[in-house]
């Protein structure tokens, strides 16, 4: 027997159905999360990822030496509303920190689920959740829901960091989790409205020196300057939120108005690679 999908565009008059007229190339394969087009293509998948950048925020991480930095672009959608209540950077552990680029709701319900799950491994074996660890769930729940017709992608990418420690070794890690279940290890990456010409710029510095041995301002400072460059504008104190975590102290600190101001200014001040424009 034939399976025979209703159409739900059709009018109630009994018009006909137009999946492939209207809708373009994905042809009412976009009305389901769980069916691939011909083409072996996820439309909602697809569809989560563009959700992050109707934020239109940019974010960017940065991995150094003995630290790494995450910053992005801190808006006021309301006048009325209280500026330190709007954040786009959370801790899960007091190590461990991530930047959330996207749709808000779904972010602080991600973040939540994360603290649960931090605290449960802590629970079960006696030492803090390890970053790649933490990256990992957090994958395997964003891929669950792109497999269950009753639930539907998160619309955030994540970029979390900390320092794992073993025995005398402090390793800075920058993982960046997406939609899709997708999650990897960078040096340096970006998430949102200007994605891909953040990571551009970080290319071509990375380009040069594909490994290099970054000091903590140099780290905080390359961050800065891609989110200026992307901007192509000069950036305030007031409209970025930085993060921080550092091999000599570990916490997941937020960096004041002044601690920003004062790596703008030096940042202003240099004439090497990592403030070159294209």
């Amino acid at each position: 027997a034939e399976l025979r999908v209703p159409c739900l565009s059709s009018g109630a008059s009994g018009g006909s159905c137009s999946h492939g007229m209207a809708r373009g190339s994905s042809a009412g394969y976009d009305r389901h999360i769980t069916i691939f087009s011909p083409e072996g293509r996820l439309y909602q998948v697809e569809y989560a990822f563009k959700a992050i950048k109707t934020s239109g925020l940019t974010s960017v991480g940065v991995r150094g030496a003995d630290s790494c930095v995450v910053l992005t672009q801190r808006k006021v959608p309301d006048k009325l509303h209280d500026p330190d209540s709007v954040t786009n950077m959370y801790h899960v552990t007091d190590k461990i920190g991530l930047v959330m680029t996207g749709i808000v709701p779904d972010a602080r319900a991600s973040v939540s689920r994360l603290r649960a799950e931090a605290a449960q491994f802590k629970f079960d074996n006696g030492y803090d959740i390890p970053v790649s660890y933490l990256a990992k769930r957090a994958a395997d729940l964003a891929q669950v829901y792109t497999q269950h017709a009753n639930m539907r992608p998160l619309g955030i990418a994540m970029i979390i960091i900390g320092i794992d420690v073993e025995g005398e070794t402090k390793t800075p890690q920058l993982y960046r989790c997406d939609p899709a279940g997708y999650f990897v290890g960078y040096k340096a990456t970006s998430a949102g409205q200007k994605e891909q010409e953040a990571n551009n710029f970080l290319e071509k510095r990375f380009k040069a020196d594909p490994n290099p041995s970054l000091s903590y301002d140099d780290t905080v400072q390359l961050a800065l300057a891609c989110l200026q460059n992307v901007m192509g504008s000069d950036l305030k104190a007031a409209d970025i939120e930085a993060c921080v975590v550092r091999n000599e102290n570990l916490k997941f600190n937020r960096l004041g108005a002044d601690e920003i101001e004062a790596h703008l200014t030096a940042l202003a001040e240099r004439d090497d690679d990592i403030v070159t424009r294209d």
